[in-house]
C-alpha cells in the first residue's frame, strides 16, 4: 500500500503518508489557471494544494482519535485528496463482520471534523466579509484562498458520505452489506459503487466542473488501491506457504566464520540466511548483519552474530499467517518446516514477488471466465 506514497509526518505513533495524487492535484490545478507558469499562480496554487493537505490531515486524525477510544489503533494512513485509506495489517483476515455501530463512529469521525472546519472558517469569513461572499463562484479559486479552505472542508464532508469505498460512507456500507455476504463480497459491492461513483464524477465534470472531474480520478485511484488491497487479502487466505516457499536455498553453519558468510552471500541471490547445525535450525542471519559485523568486530563466527529470535511456519500454514510472522517482528526471514525438518525459507522479498504473481494470475482466470 505504500506504492506511490511518500513519508509526511508520525504523529501520536501514526505514519502519514503523502500519495502522488496530490502531486497530481497541484499540476491540474495549475494548469487550469489562465495565468499558468507564473510565480504568483505557483505560490497561490501551493497553497490551495496545501489547503487540501491540510483538511484531509485534520481529517484522519479525526479517524485516528475515535479508531483509538475503540481499540483500535491505526498504524498509520496514506492520505489522497478525497481522504485517506488506513494501512492496516495486512494479516487482518476478512472473516467475521464489524460491528457497524463503531464502524459508523469511526467513519463519521472524519466528516465532522471537515464539517467543524468549514463551520469556523464560515464563521470567520462572514465576520469579515460580506456573507454573499461565500457562495461566490467559483467556489473554490486560486484568487479565493479563504472562501476555498471553506468549500475544501463542506466539499470533504460532503463526498465522504457517500457509499462508495474507500470513502467513510463506502466504509459503514461494507460493514452493513457484511451483516449478510462474506467480507470479500461486500468489500467488491462498496468499490463497485466507488467506480461508479467515479465515473459520474468524471462524466459531470466534463460538462460543468473541474474540481467533479478531479474528483471522479481521485476516487477511482483510492477504489483501485483498495481492490488491490482486498484481492491481497483475498490470496493471503488461500495460498500455503509450501506455495511460494523457495526450495532450493543457501544456508549456513554456526561454525562459519563471517567471511566465509559474506563469500557465501556474494554468490547468492539471498539476502538472508538460515543457520543449519546437523539437522537443526537453529537461527538466522542476514547480509546487512554480515557486513556490518564485519565492519565493527572483524572476522568471527556466524554463531555469535546470528539471531535466535525466529519464527516458523509449518509448509501447510496460510500465507496470512506466516505474513503475520514476518510483519509482526520486523523479519525478513521465515523458515518453513515440515515435521520438523527444514524443507524451505520464504522471504519478505520473494513474498511481496510471489504474491503479485499471484493475484494477476487470479485477476487474469477471472477475466477468462468472464470471457467465457
Amino acid at each position: 500500500m505504500k506504492t506511490w506514497s511518500y513519508p509526511l509526518a508520525r504523529i501520536a505513533g501514526v505514519e502519514f503518508r503523502l500519495h502522488i495524487t496530490f502531486f497530481f492535484l497541484l499540476f491540474f490545478v495549475l494548469l487550469y489557471d489562465g495565468n499558468f507558469g507564473t510565480v504568483p499562480v505557483i505560490l497561490r496554487g501551493l497553497a490551495l494544494t496545501a489547503m487540501v493537505l491540510i483538511a484531509v490531515l485534520f481529517h484522519e486524525l479525526g479517524h485516528v482519535i475515535v479508531s483509538t477510544r475503540f481499540g483500535s489503533p491505526v498504524r498509520g494512513t496514506i492520505l489522497l485528496p478525497t481522504g485517506g485509506i488506513p494501512m492496516v495489517d495486512p494479516n487482518s483476515l476478512m472473516h467475521s463482520a464489524p460491528d457497524i455501530r463503531r464502524e459508523f463512529r469511526i467513519a463519521m469521525a472524519g466528516p465532522l471534523v471537515n464539517l467543524a472546519l468549514a463551520s469556523a472558517s464560515a464563521s470567520a469569513l462572514i465576520m469579515l466579509r460580506p456573507p454573499a461572499y461565500l457562495f461566490t463562484r467559483p467556489f473554490i479559486d486560486l484568487s479565493a484562498l479563504p472562501r476555498s479552505f471553506f468549500w475544501i472542508n463542506l466539499g470533504l464532508f460532503a463526498i465522504n458520505l457517500l457509499p462508495a469505498f474507500p470513502l467513510d460512507g463506502g466504509r459503514v456500507f461494507r460493514a452493513w452489506r457484511s451483516q449478510t455476504r462474506d467480507m470479500r463480497t461486500a468489500t467488491r459491492h462498496a468499490v463497485n459503487l466507488a467506480h461508479l461513483f467515479a465515473a459520474g464524477f468524471m462524466f459531470a465534470g466534463v460538462v460543468s466542473s473541474k474540481w467533479l472531474m478531479i474528483t471522479g480520478l481521485i476516487l477511482f485511484m483510492a477504489a483501485q488501491i483498495e481492490e488491490r488491497t482486498a484481492m491481497f487479502q483475498s490470496v493471503a487466505e488461500a495460498v500455503q506457504m509450501g506455495d511460494i516457499m523457495l526450495t532450493q536455498f543457501s544456508f549456513l553453519s554456526p561454525a562459519d566464520t563471517l567471511e566465509d558468510a559474506l563469500t557465501k552471500a556474494v554468490h547468492s541471490l539471498q539476502d538472508d540466511f538460515p543457520v543449519v547445525s546437523g539437522v537443526d535450525l537453529v537461527g538466522v542471519i542476514t547480509r546487512q548483519t554480515i557486513v556490518e559485523r564485519l565492519r565493527r568486530e572483524g572476522n568471527g563466527y556466524v554463531q555469535g552474530a546470528m539471531n535466535r529470535a525466529f519464527e516458523i511456519a509449518a509448509k501447510t500454514e496460510s500465507l496470512a499467517s506466516g505474513f503475520r510472522k514476518l510483519t509482526s517482528r520486523g523479519l525478513t526471514l521465515i523458515p518453513v518446516v515440515d515435521e520438523e525438518r527444514l524443507v524451505g525459507i520464504v522471504t519478505l522479498q520473494n513474498l511481496m514477488h510471489s504474491m503479485g504473481l499471484l493475484a494477476e494470475s487470479r485477476r487474469l482466470r477471472r477475466q477468462a471466465e468472464q470471457e467465457s
